[in-house]
């Protein structure tokens, strides 16, 4: 065999012997979807619940496993320390004392002894946005020692019915979470919320924002507790080119977020009235473009 041929026998050898470098995958996609918008799509891997822990017909949870099972999805569950009843919800003074004497120990008992019954991988997401400012909820800007004591006693509840559960702890994700955060033994995921809404950005931030511009402050203040993140609430509405950059940056590989393995979309109007008069935006993918009217288009 000649010179070249021994060469060219050399790089071929190196070659096929050298590993392959896997392109980067997007995150993983999930979907709150109450209305059922992605009940036949193959790219939700995750199904989003959220539950309010009181007044729930929790034999219910069962049907929304076997729905998550039959599409080979897992299960994150949104635990909401109220009722979703909102002239008979109580104060932040005393959710925060029912739950230091144990008085909701049997709300969280019976709702994750059903989730200890599920065949899908379940992740409990509990009390959401505590750092949040806006008033929304009732658990949030509490001080962060009641808030992590709380949270403590709700897992270790929720744990001894339901072992295998994995936890998210989920901030909005703004400078501050870190003084909520309960310890490395309670959290097994970090997740945030990102949301864009483009009139509101133009008015009140003076420019519109990315997704990146968003998530990418968020993320670093998560990768400090060296968890997997998972963006669990994301939402967007706009005019056309707004949403479909927004949906195109989601569908890309993001390497510079290492940790980031999902994403789930709020598919759903939103619940509470965004700051300035902005109303309640509609995330749902079929009404989330803004089109503007016929006197603003002149």
């Amino acid at each position: 065999m000649g010179l070249l041929q021994n060469t060219t026998a050399i790089v071929l050898a190196t070659a096929l012997a050298a590993p392959l470098i896997a392109e980067p995958n997007p995150p993983d996609y999930g979907a709150y979807d109450p209305i059922g918008d992605y009940t036949d799509s193959d790219i939700v891997q995750i199904e989003h619940l959220f539950l309010p822990w009181e007044d729930l017909f929790l034999e219910s949870l069962i049907d929304a496993d076997n729905y998550a099972m039959e599409r080979g999805r897992d299960v994150l569950v949104t635990i909401e320390p109220w009722t979703w009843t909102r002239n008979a919800r109580n104060t932040p003074e005393a959710l925060k004392e029912g739950i230091s004497t144990g008085a909701y120990d049997g709300n969280v008992t019976a709702i994750c002894e059903v989730l200890d019954r599920f065949k899908s991988k379940v992740t409990v997401r509990w009390a959401q946005e505590m750092d949040d400012q806006s008033g929304q909820f009732i658990w949030s800007r509490w001080e962060p020692e009641t808030y992590v004591a709380a949270f403590k006693r709700v897992i270790d509840t929720c744990k001894a019915s339901a072992p295998d559960i994995q936890v998210m702890w989920s901030p909005l994700g703004d400078e501050g979470m870190a003084d909520y955060y309960p310890g490395d033994d309670y959290v097994d995921v970090v997740g945030l919320s990102v949301f864009g809404l483009q009139p509101w950005e133009q008015e009140v931030v003076g420019r519109e924002q990315s997704v990146h511009d968003i998530l990418a402050p968020r993320y670093e203040r998560a990768r400090q507790f060296n968890k997997p993140v998972i963006v669990a609430e994301l939402g967007f509405s706009g005019d056309q080119d707004y949403v479909d950059q927004w949906q195109a940056d989601i569908e890309k590989p993001m390497p510079q977020y290492p940790t980031l393995e999902s994403i789930v979309y709020f598919n759903q109007q939103e619940v509470y009235p965004w700051p300035n008069g902005f109303g309640l935006p509609n995330w749902r993918i079929g009404e989330r473009v803004i089109v503007q009217s016929a006197e603003v288009q002149q």
